[in-house]
């Protein structure tokens, strides 16, 4: 029974494929059916090998677009511009807009977003001085004190200053400045121009800087930097102007500024205190610098005449200037009140020539340049004041730019006839631009008067105050050559 069964079974499932009922077009082949899915498997396997290459492909050209990408980022992360640098590192012009300045090179392109750039300059200098007065040598680019030039003749073949500056562009907004200066000529330490305190690298300049000119007229800094007041620049390829000298200022604060339809603004809230040049509001009766007391503001605006010819026009007010000590004058001691000042200053541009000019003054007596002792007490307290005027003027030679310029500028910070009345300058200067941020400069410079701000007026011998060391008919002459090297 159980055979009979299994052969019933057989005979049901394979009878109907000898029908030829069921082989009829209309109907469906199981045979052909079976044939079609090989078909479709077979092409399947083949498009997703052809899928798969062509992925492989796609993914191989994707990997080699993104390492070209990070190499040029990487080649960006660190870079430099001689041009930028030059310009940032010129002590002789936009002396206090520096930040506008790297804020232009983004707006134009210049420098790349997300990117370092490293740079610096070195000022080698050779110069011969002759003076009327034994160790009396006015010139103000070197500290003028015996601890400096001896005797009637000097000469120099020495580095004058050194720089690095970093600029970090963190983002479109925010850029991360710093600038260190080697400088033993100037600098403020003891001894002679080889001795260890001389020799000292500062952090000159230091800040953060938000803004995007593109976007916003406004940009904000805070940190170590030039304070907004005056121009304080120089049409003198090397030597800085007396008004420089005298209201040049550099201080911590925290500065907002506005540039927009040749109007420029700039508010700087700096630090109390004695600070690092020209600025000072006494913190009660100190210069502990524990409070923002001080202030700048400054405003000038460009009138285009033309193509080639345009006039500056600008206005400055300091709260605290540097002259507020009582007698006898130290760099840096406390005062008892502050002296504010102002200044007011023009350029006008006419095609390669350059005229400039400007003021400033403080609006009260410097304490200090009274000496009560006899017999320099007859001479009453002055306030201080300097002024300057120069052209300059540009030409060519083998297609390289050379300038040739003239400037006076003068120094007023005592009462008429005093010891420390004045201190004249006069420099005719020449420079030749062997690139965009090498120049070949020589001056010759006068300087009439022997005024240095440490005991201006006395004191200096402390047993003998009613002696000076200013000299108002000290004259010498110098005659300078040197290098500006930015990279």
């Amino acid at each position: 029974m159980k055979n009979i069964c299994i052969i019933s079974l057989i005979v049901w499932v394979f009878l109907p494929l000898f029908n030829p009922a069921f082989t009829s077009p209309d109907k469906v082949n199981l045979l052909d059916l079976v044939r079609r899915v090989g078909v479709l498997e077979q092409e399947n396997k083949e498009l997703k090998e052809l899928l798969s290459k062509v992925l492989r492909n796609e993914i191989a050209k994707s990997e080699a677009v993104l390492e070209t990408q990070d190499q040029n980022l990487q080649a960006r992360g660190i870079q430099t511009n001689h041009d930028y640098s030059f310009m940032m590192l010129d002590h002789t012009t936009r002396v206090n807009q520096k930040q506008k300045t790297l804020l232009e090179h983004k707006q134009g392109g210049f420098l790349d977003q997300k990117s370092i750039y490293i740079g610096g300059s070195i000022t080698p200098i050779m110069n011969y001085q002759k003076s009327n007065t034994d160790s009396k040598f006015g010139y103000l680019m070197r500290h003028p004190t015996s601890n400096n030039q001896l005797g009637k003749n000097v000469s120099e073949a020495v580095l004058h200053s050194a720089e690095l500056n970093f600029t970090a562009n963190l983002s479109d907004r925010i850029s991360a400045y710093a600038e260190f200066l080697y400088d033993p000529e100037q600098s403020f330490g003891q001894g002679t121009i080889t001795a260890l305190a001389r020799n000292q690298v500062q952090l000159r300049k230091g800040y953060l800087l938000y803004g995007d000119l593109e976007s916003s007229p406004y940009y904000a800094s805070i940190g170590k930097m030039a304070v907004p007041f005056g121009l304080t620049d120089t049409v003198n390829p090397f030597t800085s102007s007396t008004v420089w000298h005298a209201f040049g200022g550099l201080s911590y604060g925290a500065l907002l500024g506005y540039s927009k339809d040749r109007w420029n603004l700039s508010f700087d809230a700096i630090q109390g205190g004695s600070q690092f040049r020209a600025a000072n509001v006494p913190v009660n009766a100190s210069s502990v610098p524990s409070r923002l007391n001080n202030l700048s503001f400054d405003i000038n605006y460009t009138k285009p005449y033309g193509e080639k010819k345009s006039m500056l026009l600008g206005a400055s007010y300091l709260k605290g200037s540097a002259y507020c000590q009582g007698f006898p004058v130290v760099h840096f001691n406390p005062c008892s009140d502050h002296n504010p000042a102002y200044a007011v200053y023009t350029q006008l541009k006419t095609g390669s020539r350059l005229f400039q000019a400007e003021f400033a003054e403080t609006l009260d007596e410097w304490p200090g340049t009274f000496n009560r002792n006899p017999p320099l007490n007859r001479f009453a307290a002055s306030k201080v004041r300097s002024f300057q005027v120069g052209v300059r003027d540009r030409r060519w030679w083998k297609d390289k730019p050379v300038d040739v310029s003239l400037e006076f500028s003068r120094f007023v910070a005592g009462d008429d006839g005093s010891p420390w009345e004045r201190q004249d300058q006069i420099v005719l200067g020449a420079a030749h631009h062997l690139t965009s941020s090498v120049k070949l400069f020589s001056e010759l410079i006068r300087v009439s008067g022997y005024a240095p701000l440490n005991f201006i007026s006395g004191g200096h011998i402390p047993a003998q105050p009613g002696l000076t060391h200013s000299a108002r008919d000290a004259r010498s002459t110098v005659l300078l050559m040197g290098v500006d090297a930015a990279f």
